[in-house]
């Protein structure tokens, strides 16, 4: 389990033997506020606790891309062409404030996404149950108001690639983790490597850290508390 806090300047790991949705719930209990990820099933029953879901459109478009690699699907290819609209306008709003990239989402953001709203529903209409493209469509349907929750928060991401890069590191050496020794040596490993991506996660809003890819000093790059 891998989470960065909303301001991308903390990452925490967390090792646990399954992928059972109780450990999710350990990690974040009490906590009760908008929680950016996939649609694992595991997170399903933080919603009934006060958590707020909002549902990443990485996803969502990569459904809708390995329909069009599948079979060549038009409408397939068009919607990803269509979300890649809202991310244009994420990347204008990327240094603001969270009020002022609210402001801009309402005003440029929405009318985008309700204009894919209308037209994916009019697409699925022509396309039947177990067409790739028609399930990929489905997802975004029927996940819809947990997709746009970003539009009504500037401070909740449009999707949830800061924890997967966070994790790609792992994920890439998978081969390596296979075997940790023992429950007690992978929350060791948690820890460390929960240390290690939070400083690199500070760095990298560092201009002068931009175009490195090793582990900067304490010196260097202090933490501030």
């Amino acid at each position: 389990f891998v989470a960065i806090n909303g301001k991308g300047r903390a990452v925490l790991f967390d090792f646990t033997p399954s992928r059972a949705g109780e450990h999710p719930r350990r990690v974040l209990q009490g906590f009760t506020g908008t929680l950016a990820t996939d649609d694992y099933s595991g997170y399903h029953a933080l919603h009934s606790h006060g958590v707020t879901a909002a549902l990443c459109w990485a996803h969502a478009r990569r459904k809708l891309f390995e329909a069009h690699e599948l079979n060549g699907s038009q409408i397939a290819g068009q919607a990803v062409t269509l979300i890649a609209k809202p991310y244009e306008i994420e990347r204008l709003g990327a240094e603001l404030e969270p009020q002022a990239r609210l402001l801009l989402r309402q005003q440029r953001a929405k009318p985008i996404a309700d204009a894919l709203h209308a037209w994916l529903i009019e697409q699925r209409q022509k396309l039947v149950k177990s067409d790739a493209t028609a399930k990929a469509i489905d997802y975004s349907l029927s996940n819809w108001r947990a997709l746009t929750r970003y539009l009504d928060d500037g401070n909740v991401p449009i999707d949830n690639n800061a924890a997967e890069n966070a994790v790609r590191p792992l994920v890439v050496g998978r081969k390596n983790w296979l075997f940790v020794g023992s429950q007690q040596a992978g929350e060791r490993a948690a820890v460390v490597m929960s240390l290690i991506e939070s400083a690199l996660c500070r760095a990298r809003h560092r201009a002068d850290y931009a175009d490195r890819r090793t582990m900067p000093s304490g010196l260097a790059f202090p933490l501030k508390h």
